[in-house]
C-alpha cells in the first residue's frame, strides 16, 4: 500500500486544463473505488473478527463488539461514523448493482450512504428487488444531485413494501430529540428533531414574533430576534442565563507575577492574562450585570459588582451570579495540578478536573462529550482513582474499551497521554490538549508517536493537536 501512495504521489499535474480536469475525474473514481474496497474489507474483517471471537466462547449475542470502533480508528473517524459505515457495507453486501456502481465512480461515497439509507427499513429481499430496479438507471444516477438520489430510491422502496416504509415514518416520531453541538466563534448549533407539524409550528410561532417585534421598531434582524426569543421562552430568563460557574485555567506565574500566558475557559477558549487576573482576583463568587436583550439593543456585560443573589433593577439589567473556579498548571509541562483519590468512583472534583483537561471524549477522532469518567487501568486491577490513571470518554467509546482484546495504559510524557491497543494489536495515542503553560516542545506528544510510514509523518504533524492518533502494529 505505501509503494501505491508513493507512486500516486509523485504523478505530475498536467499543465493544461482539460488534463487537470482529466486528472480530477480520474482521481474522484480512484476514490470511488477505494470507498468500495474499504466496505468490502470492512464486511470481511467484521466476519473475522466474530469468527475469533466465537472460537474463544463470546456469547452469539455479544460477537461483533468493539469492530465498528476498530474499523473507524483505521479510517481516522469517530467511533459513530465507524458504525454508519461498516452498516452501510454489510447492507451492500445484498446490493450488487450498487455496489458495481460504486467500484465505477457513478456514486460516491455519501451518495451510497443516501441509497442505503432510505432502504434500510426493507427486508434482504426486498433491497435486493430496489437495487435491481435502479440498476436500469445507474448511468442516470451518475447526473443526479442528492434529493434527486434520495427521491429516486424513496420511490422505488415506497412501490416494493410501503408498509414497512410508513412503520419508518411512525417510528421516527418516537426518536424525536433535542442536540448542542459547537459552532465556530463561542457559538453553538442548538438542534430539536421534530416531527414535521410541531417543526413548522415552532418555527412559525417565532418567525411571527419576529415580524410583529421588527415591524415595532425592534432593530434587530429576523434570525436575532427568532433565536432570542427561542432561548427567553425555554429558560424563562432573557438571555437564557441567571448563573454560570466558570472553570478558569491558569499558570501561578500569570497569577501571582503578572507573566503575559495566556489563560483559558474550558468552552471558549484563550484569553489575555490581565483579563484573567481580574477574573481570578475579583472573588469566588461575583455578580456581572447583563442588559436584557430588547428593541435596538442585543444585550451588553458591565463592570463586575460585589456578590448578590440575581435580580432586575431598575433600568432592567439582569443580573449575573459568576462564580469563578481556579484550576492551576504545573510550571514547565503545563498539566493540570494531580488530585488523587482512594474512592472506586471518580469524586466530583476529579470528575471536573477530567473534564477540563481532556475537554471531549480521549478516543482518537472523536469529538462527542464526555459521559463517563474512566479507569485507564482498571480499578479492579489495581488501578488508582487519579488524575493520571482517568480519562473522559463517551458512553460508546467507553463501551468499546471494555470489550475483550482491548488494552489501554499511561504513556509517560510532558503531556497526559493514553496508549490504547485493539484486538488486531495495533495502538493508537491520545494526548490531552494543551493546557496554559504548555511549552511548544511539549505539544508534540510522547517518544515513539511517529508514524510508521515516514511519508506520513511530517513537520506540520508537530503542530499542537487536540490529540495526537498515531496507529502502531506492535
Amino acid at each position: 500500500m505505501g509503494d501505491v501512495l508513493s507512486l500516486l504521489a509523485r504523478v505530475p499535474v498536467p499543465a493544461d486544463g482539460a488534463g487537470m480536469i482529466d486528472q480530477l475525474r480520474g482521481l474522484e473514481d480512484l476514490k470511488c473505488l477505494a470507498g468500495a474496497r474499504q466496505a468490502e474489507v470492512a464486511v470481511a474483517f467484521d466476519r473475522q473478527q466474530r469468527q475469533v471471537q466465537a472460537a474463544a466462547g463470546v456469547p452469539a449475542g455479544e460477537q461483533g463488539a468493539g469492530v465498528a470502533a476498530q474499523i473507524a480508528l483505521a479510517r481516522r473517524e469517530s467511533p459513530a461514523k465507524g458504525a454508519r459505515l461498516l452498516g452501510m457495507a454489510k447492507t451492500l453486501t445484498g446490493m450488487p448493482h450498487t455496489s458495481a456502481a460504486f467500484r465505477r465512480g457513478l456514486l460516491n461515497e455519501w451518495r451510497v450512504t443516501l441509497v442505503v439509507k432510505e432502504i434500510i427499513c426493507l427486508s434482504p429481499e426486498d433491497r435486493a428487488g430496489v437495487d435491481e430496479e435502479l440498476a436500469a438507471d445507474a448511468g442516470a444516477l451518475d447526473g443526479m444531485g442528492d434529493k434527486a438520489i434520495i427521491a429516486a430510491v424513496r420511490a422505488a422502496a415506497c412501490r416494493r413494501d410501503p408498509a414497512s416504509v410508513a412503520r419508518r415514518a411512525a417510528h421516527a416520531v418516537t426518536e424525536r430529540s433535542v442536540s448542542l453541538r459547537p459552532a465556530p466563534d463561542t457559538m453553538t448549533y442548538l438542534t430539536a428533531l421534530l416531527p414535521v407539524s410541531q417543526g413548522v409550528a415552532a418555527y412559525a410561532a417565532l418567525a411571527r414574533d419576529a415580524d410583529t417585534l421588527r415591524s415595532a421598531g425592534d432593530e434587530r434582524s429576523r434570525g436575532q430576534v427568532m433565536a432570542d426569543t427561542l432561548v427567553e421562552r425555554v429558560t424563562g430568563i432573557p438571555g437564557g442565563i441567571s448563573g454560570v460557574e466558570v472553570q478558569l485555567v491558569m499558570t501561578d506565574r500569570t497569577l501571582l507575577q503578572a507573566d503575559a500566558e495566556p489563560a483559558r475557559l474550558p468552552g471558549y477558549g484563550i484569553i489575555p492574562a490581565a483579563w484573567a487576573r481580574e477574573l481570578a482576583l475579583a472573588g469566588s463568587s461575583m455578580r456581572m450585570p447583563v442588559t436584557a436583550p430588547g428593541p435596538g439593543n442585543l444585550g451588553s456585560p458591565a463592570t463586575p459588582e460585589a456578590a448578590g443573589e440575581a435580580t432586575v433593577d431598575a433600568s432592567g439589567r439582569h443580573n449575573l451570579n459568576l462564580w469563578v473556579r481556579r484550576l492551576y498548571t504545573a510550571p514547565g509541562t503545563g498539566e493540570l495540578v494531580a488530585m488523587d483519590s482512594k474512592a472506586r468512583l471518580f469524586p466530583a472534583g476529579l470528575k471536573r478536573f477530567l473534564q477540563v483537561r481532556d475537554d471531549t471524549c480521549r478516543t482518537p477522532y472523536c469529538d462527542a462529550p464526555i459521559r463517563h469518567h474512566d479507569h485507564i487501568r482498571p480499578w479492579h486491577s489495581g488501578g488508582p482513582t487519579t488524575t493520571g490513571n482517568g480519562q473522559g470518554l463517551c458512553e460508546a467509546c467507553n463501551h468499546a474499551k471494555e470489550t475483550r482484546g482491548w488494552t489501554t495504559k499511561p504513556v509517560p510524557g510532558p503531556r497526559h497521554t493514553v496508549a490504547t491497543s485493539t484486538p488486531t494489536g495495533h495502538t493508537y495515542h491520545s494526548t490531552a490538549p494543551p493546557l496554559p503553560g504548555t511549552p511548544p516542545s511539549a505539544t508534540c506528544g510522547p517518544p515513539g508517536t511517529t508514524a510508521v510510514v515516514p511519508s506520513r509523518s511530517t513537520a506540520a504533524d508537530c503542530a499542537p493537536p487536540k490529540r495526537w492518533p498515531v496507529p502502531r502494529r506492535q
